[in-house]
This record gives C-alpha cells, structure tokens and sequence, in this order.
C-alpha cells in the first residue's frame, strides 16, 4: 500500500493535513503525486484569502492532467510553500515534508474530526480498486 504516514490526516480527494495547535499545513498524498505523475505547476490559493472546507484552493499541474486542490479545512491561507514556483517536482518527490502546498490558520476543531485518520485513508485507497 501507498506511503501513508500515522500521524497525518486525510481527505478522501487525496489532501493530507499536518495539525499544528490551530494551524494546519496541507500537501497531497503520495497516491495523489504518484497518480498525477511529474508535477510541473501549481496555482496556489492567494496568502489572506478566507476558503471554506471543501473548496476548490488552487490547482496542481502535471505531465498528464491539471487536478484540483481542496481546502480541508475552513481557516485563512496563512502561508503557502512558495519553493515550489521553482521546484514543483518535490512534490513527487517528498510530498510529506518540502513538498507540502500551504498553511491554514484559524481551523476548527470541528471539522478536523470529520478528516480520515491513516487506517481510513488507506481503507479508502483500498476502496478504489
């Protein structure tokens, strides 16, 4: 099965979260990265902007296909991962750690227990075929 790190959460459109006290940061998954192939662009959502969960935040771009990002988690864009403008290839590879897209600030606690812990993203991969 896919990389799937324990202490993450995940959504089932393949976004993984990092919780930070009332700060998440947000990536896609190894699947995700694997399934898009070389990523060579991402639009990322604008710093200060307020995005309910859900929604589309950007989109990343690859080889084969342009995918959308969904927010999460409802909160501002505090922060988004700017190296990628130079590099967008280490989201392939290192999608858990430098490859990771932007930070949202002000999330509630809420919704984070509607996200997928590590065993249920991967029976939700399972799930896929």
């Amino acid at each position: 099965m896919a990389n799937i790190p324990a202490d993450l959460k995940y959504t089932k459109e393949h976004e993984w979260v990092k919780l930070t006290g009332t700060t998440a940061r947000v990536g896609i998954t190894h699947y995700a990265q694997e399934a898009l192939g070389d990523v060579v662009y991402i639009d990322f959502p604008k710093a200060g902007a307020q995005i309910k969960q859900m929604a589309v935040a950007g989109t990343i771009e690859s080889v084969k296909a342009v995918s959308e990002i969904y927010q999460p988690l409802s909160g501002a864009i505090a922060q988004v991962n700017t190296d990628l403008n130079k590099t967008p290839a280490t989201v392939n590879q290192d999608p858990y750690g430098a490859g990771w897209l932007f930070e949202i600030s002000g999330i509630s606690e809420a919704e984070v227990s509607g996200l997928l812990d590590a065993a249920g993203y991967e029976a939700h991969l399972a799930s896929l075929g």
